[in-house]
């Protein structure tokens, strides 16, 4: 937890939560919300995913601490967030009827988000395979719903996370859950969400299942290639068309990849939906959660990857990708600086990979520089069969077919040999590569500091480019400085 600002945020939430009362219904009558306006909301809803640094799942209810909750909320809301997403689990709050201890850290929760300017998005059931009992079910979701059916500050009910429509259980229960939620809440946005497999596919299933039952948009969670990201999207569009669509999660966890390719990843997410029209999109997750903070009972316990999503560490540092959550929801579209083109980031913080290292590896050396500080070297190189090592890294701006491309470096030689050039590799909406774009190459021998340059035009079924740096069969040392995309 960030101890910064404890003391003023627990007098604060004393006194909200001392005050803090449920919106009755006489007050829910002169304020209720409609359904196109939640679902406006919706629809541009700066969403945080969310769960305590350290109590994570149903945890965060089980061991409920406000005043952690208050300064996180704080710290989602500087970020440019105006709402949150939470879940509830039958089975923390009591089933099938809900604790009135439970209900109450819930009406808390909503309070507290209020205060720090936040509405919510109310997921009701995960970790969930009881769909023999609708009837229960039924009975959970109305009591958990009820009190906020004329709130304006919950403006959407996920009804299942991550559903899968593949499950005759699962839509036999939904076909009984969404409208018993709708008989006590009928102005209330009614969603669910598919993982990252079952995908755009998944959706258009769920759409035609619920013919008789419809949702009211269909929520996303987007974990591909962000390189694809546009073209993921808009399968995903066109899988539910006119309904509308938002990103409910998305993000990449720094457990597999650097913090700088974290930031990337969602910039380029951020930037595809906006090209698609989709205007909310919800990182996945605010924190990174400390070691044993998600409950033991799950697998999901079992897996490093999902301890490290967070854009803030366990310790409550920032890691880059704040930065671009912030960009994109304060002041616009992230600029290409975030891609570590001069090569003065550190090695965490940049989205440049290796390709083919066994033939050698780039370094970012501080022996040369066109500019700034620093640049990187390949020296000793070789080739493989599947061709030169390169340090490679996609633009943020998403590929559309027929569309111009530029890209340049610059580039110096000591002694080298064999081929140093930059190119600009295709690929489709299942990431087979499609062809290839080279720029002028280096001569061989000793050089000062060479335009590298490639110009072309995106090809048909393009949906995702990497711009390479290369260097092979070079026995002698170059040097790569001040890349440009666009």
């Amino acid at each position: 937890m960030n101890k910064k600002r404890l003391s003023v945020a627990a007098l604060a939430l004393s006194t909200l939560l001392a005050v803090a009362v449920p919106v009755s219904p006489a007050h829910a009558a002169t304020v209720a919300p409609t359904m196109a306006a939640r679902l406006t909301a919706v629809q541009s809803a700066k969403t945080m995913n969310y769960y305590p640094s350290d109590a994570g799942w149903s945890a965060m209810w089980t061991a409920f601490d406000p005043v952690a909750i208050g300064e996180d909320l704080a710290q989602a809301a500087a970020l440019g967030a105006d709402n949150v997403r939470i879940i509830v689990f039958p089975q923390a709050f009591g089933y099938p009827t809900p604790k009135v201890e439970y209900t109450e850290k819930l009406r808390k929760f909503v309070s507290l988000a209020d205060s720090y300017g936040l509405t919510v998005k109310l997921t009701l059931f995960d970790w969930w395979d009881g769909y023999s009992d609708a009837t229960g079910s039924a009975a959970w979701a109305r009591a958990v719903v009820t009190p906020y059916a004329n709130d304006p500050r919950v403006i959407t009910v996920e009804v299942k996370n991550e559903f899968q429509p593949g499950d005759t259980a699962a839509v036999a229960w939904a076909k009984q859950i969404i409208p018993a939620i709708r008989a006590v809440a009928p102005a209330m946005p009614l969603t669910m969400s598919v993982d990252a497999g079952t995908g755009a596919t998944g959706m258009a299933k769920i759409k035609s299942l619920l013919t008789a039952t419809p949702l009211d948009y269909y929520d996303f969670h987007f974990y591909g290639s962000s390189e694809r990201a546009l073209a993921e999207i808009r399968k995903a569009q066109a899988a539910v068309t006119p309904s509308p669509v938002v990103i409910g999660e998305t993000g990449m966890s720094t457990a597999a990849g650097t913090e700088g390719e974290q930031a990337a990843y969602l910039a380029r997410v951020f930037r595809a939906a906006k090209e698609a029209g989709v205007g909310s999109v919800a990182p996945w997750t605010l924190n990174d959660f400390a070691d044993g903070a998600i409950p033991a009972n799950s697998t999901v316990s079992t897996l490093p990857v999902q301890y490290r999503f967070g854009l803030y560490r366990a310790d409550g540092t920032p890691k880059i990708a704040a930065s671009v959550v912030r960009t994109a929801w304060t002041t616009g579209t992230t600029p290409n600086s975030i891609l570590n083109l001069g090569f003065e980031s550190t090695a965490a913080d940049s989205p440049w990979r290796q390709n083919l290292p066994e033939s050698g590896a780039a370094t970012t050396v501080a022996d040369y520089a066109r500019s700034g500080s620093n640049s990187v070297k390949f020296s000793g190189t070789t080739r493989t069969s599947a061709g030169l090592p390169s340090l490679r890294v996609s633009p943020i701006t998403p590929v559309q077919a027929g569309y111009k491309w530029r890209a340049e470096a610059y580039a110096r030689g000591v002694a080298a040999t064999g081929v140093t050039e930059i190119s600009l590799s295709w690929f489709d909406v299942n990431g087979k590569w499609l062809s290839e774009s080279t720029s002028n190459r280096l001569p061989a021998g000793t050089t000062t500091w060479t335009k590298l340059v490639v110009e072309t035009t995106a090809p048909a079924g393009a949906v995702a480019v990497q711009l390479h740096l290369k260097s092979g069969d070079n026995t002698g040392t170059v040097w790569f400085d001040d890349v440009a995309i666009s």
